[in-house]
């Protein structure tokens, strides 16, 4: 078994609300100098077949119309 790793982030241009939320957040609680902030997601899995995880990724567990994603394999 392969363990991977998948961070899914919004695509460069996709409004991203929780990024915005926690970008002013920030500030308020004096971590300043912080801008570009982006939420997202992290999917980790062992897999039998690590050249499926495209496949799954493109599927299920990324949306690629809003979504990119980068699939790191784990020793």
């Amino acid at each position: 078994m392969t363990r991977a790793r998948v961070l899914i982030r919004p695509k460069a241009g996709i409004l991203d609300p929780q990024g915005q939320t926690v970008e002013r957040a920030l500030p308020a609680l004096g971590f300043g100098g912080v801008s570009q902030v982006h939420v997202g997601r992290m999917v980790e899995l062992e897999v039998e077949d690590p050249s499926r995880l495209e496949d799954m990724c493109e599927k299920l567990l990324a949306n690629p119309l809003v979504e990119d994603y980068e699939v790191v394999l784990l020793p």
